[in-house]
């Protein structure tokens, strides 16, 4: 029992004041003188008795009528909480995440636990509300009810400490209220177990809503696996959990017409093919039908017209070898001369080759970095004659070591950097390790210190090296002094050095990923390029270049399809976003033995729970009502008790 006024009961010291009267009367008896002795010793030793009898049983009705009221005033009363009427603060954190979108017994998980919050907290209440993507504070159900039911679900899910933390920011700084922080949630299984740390002043009730069915398909992603003049083949890559399910029927459109279906047996992971033309634009999706998740039953992505990269080859010699690989259906090759050269023909280029010129003049060199620093990308080769100051005040200037003095010993070219962008996308079937060694007659070494090896010598030291957009070979490679043109490494060498020059957009890109295209269009001075779908417009980061506008997106755009990027009205190209597929396995984290708060599966027993916890039962009433009862019975014991 405790008491909001405990400093009343320090009245019950006023009890010694009844018990002093009753013990210490000072009243005077006056002597009676009667004939018959006998008779009065009798009727004198039966008064005194009941008398005696009569003034205890007064003396502590008083003192219990006495304590009653003092105990009514210092208001008692029972909590399983330490504070009268204390002010409670409630924090509801509800995941909105896609695997919220399983079914449960009575529905969607979210969908029931949003009608469950509504049934159960009382309208008035006042509370805060967190989701993955949104915040209300200090508000009510009742103000808050329509912004619940058409709560959307988020691929952005917050990680199990970023959830508990950003809940507690809805709390106030005031030490002397009850909080009470509830975690609604499936519970996914994500990187990190729930383990939080207990925080003494918060309550933590976590509510494990459960779905009846953990199996989902999923359309996982796709890929050009094949592609020929005419036509091109997209390999779908599907992923289920649960038992094996036959003739799934799998729907493949171009701007919502089905050009093809076909079905699929799939335990764990099936793929499929579909044949589609090429050379074609295509803004197409992938389409499931499964009856748990939505979210991953389809995948958008599209196919652009090819853009083509400008190129411009600097040589004083043969650059055919270029022009063969640097096709005019996707590239548009430019070669000059030293003497021809006009620099205001980088404004329009991707990838400059600086192809043997001997000598690197100080306005040239000075021209190319500022190419590369509006995006472009440069290959360096050497000349057997070349000169070596201008070399290295290139090569210094684009932050490469020097190069020595030129070398005219034979070497092989045995190391390949799988792992380097050029090579590391489909280049390679496997690594290789006795193929026919290209090699050099003459090399300027050079050290890989400030640069990264793409190809190496016997030696380890580099034969090209690439430091941020610009290539370097330290040997000449025409016929006289390498074979390195006669061996296949060339081909995708140059070919994916020029792709990525110009770095356009793939089949699609994830929501919530660090996503960087580039789209090879001049724009005018403070234009933007937006992202639009239907009603959806979007402004995303954007560096613009000479040439190029570089596009970067992460969280935007929140919804998956495919959007046209626009400059004005003009439809510069289409982009696809899906969704992350993570939330699509099934697993979830067992909470059994959770010790840091109190764990249930339903949103109406925590808050029963929470109401027993903080309800305070009052007990004034009744001392009043036993003060009363003692003032009845002592007036009984005076009236009738002889």
């Amino acid at each position: 029992m405790q008491f909001k006024n405990p400093e009343l009961l320090y009245a019950l010291f006023l009890l010694l004041i009844p018990i002093i009267v009753h013990l210490f009367q000072l009243r005077k008896f006056q002597k009676v003188y009667f004939t018959n002795v006998e008779f009065l010793k009798r009727v004198q030793l039966q008064t005194r008795k009941s008398a005696t009898i009569k003034k205890w049983l007064i003396l502590v009705t008083r003192l219990l009528l006495l304590a009653a009221i003092i105990f009514a005033f210092a208001q008692p009363y029972f909590s399983k909480t330490n504070t009268f009427n204390a002010e409670k603060e409630t924090v509801i954190y509800l995941d909105n995440s896609f695997s919220m979108q399983a079914k449960g017994e009575k529905g969607e998980l979210l969908k029931r636990a949003v009608q469950d919050l509504i049934e159960t907290i009382p309208e008035t209440e006042t509370l805060s509300l967190i989701t993955n993507t949104d915040s209300y504070r200090n508000t009510t159900i009742k103000a808050i009810r329509n912004e619940l039911l058409q709560l959307n679900y988020s691929s952005s899910q917050l990680g199990y400490d970023a959830a508990v933390l950003k809940s507690k920011k809805g709390f106030s700084t005031n030490s002397n209220t009850i909080k009470n922080l509830i975690f609604i949630s499936d519970f996914q299984q994500n990187t990190t177990e729930f383990n939080t740390i207990k925080d003494s002043s918060i309550t933590l009730n976590l509510v494990k809503l459960r779905p009846v069915n953990p199996n989902n398909i999923t359309v996982d992603s796709l890929y050009i696996s094949k592609q020929d003049p005419s036509n091109l083949e997209l390999t779908v890559i599907l992923k289920s959990k649960g038992p094996e399910v036959k003739n799934l029927p799998i729907s493949l459109f171009n701007n919502g017409q089905l050009l093809s279906k076909a079905s699929v047996d799939i335990n764990g992971e099936a793929s499929t093919i579909f044949t589609i033309p090429a050379n074609q634009i295509i803004k197409g999706k992938i389409t499931i039908e499964d009856t748990q998740l939505q979210f991953d039953n389809t995948l958008y992505f599209n196919i652009n017209s090819p853009s083509k990269i400008n190129i411009l080859a600097i040589s004083d010699t043969n650059t055919d070898y270029l022009s063969r690989m640097f096709t005019e259906d996707e590239f548009n090759f430019t070669s000059k001369t030293t003497s021809t050269l006009d620099y205001s023909l980088f404004d329009n280029q991707n990838l400059v080759v600086i192809d043997e010129t001997e000598t690197l003049s100080e306005n040239l060199t000075t021209a190319l970095k500022a190419f590369t620093d509006n995006g472009g990308a440069v290959v360096f080769i050497p000349a057997t004659k070349g000169k070596l100051t201008d070399y290295n005040t290139f090569l210094n200037r684009f932050g490469f070591s020097s190069f020595k003095a030129i070398q005219t010993t034979e070497k092989r070219i045995t190391s390949i950097n799988y792992a380097h962008p050029i090579y590391a996308n489909g280049v390679f079937e496997k690594r290789v390790d006795n193929f026919q060694y290209p090699k050099v007659n003459r090399y300027y070494p050079q050290s890989s210190a400030k640069s990264i090896s793409v190809l190496q010598f016997e030696d380890a030291k580099p034969f090209l090296s690439q430091n941020k957009s610009v290539y370097v070979f330290s040997a000449p490679i025409n016929m006289e002094n390498s074979n390195f043109k006669n061996i296949n490494l060339i081909v995708p060498t140059f070919y994916n050095i020029a792709k990525q020059s110009l770095n356009t957009s793939t089949l699609y890109y994830t929501i919530g990923q660090n996503n960087s295209y580039d789209a090879a269009i001049n724009l005018k001075q403070d234009a933007v390029v937006t992202l639009v779908n239907a009603k959806d417009k979007i402004i995303p980061e954007q560096s613009y270049f000479n040439n190029k506008v570089v596009i970067k997106t992460n969280d935007l755009p929140e919804k998956a399809g495919i959007y046209d990027l626009k400059n004005n009205t003009e439809i510069i190209q289409n982009i696809s976003y899906n969704y992350n597929r993570a939330e699509s396995n099934l697993s979830y984290s067992k909470l059994d033995n959770y010790k840091n708060g109190t764990v249930s599966d339903s949103i109406s027993s925590v808050f029963e729970n929470i109401n027993n916890d903080t309800k305070v039962n009052e007990l004034w009433k009744w001392f009043v009502i036993l003060g009363f009862v003692l003032l009845i019975l002592e007036m009984v014991i005076l009236k009738y008790f002889k």
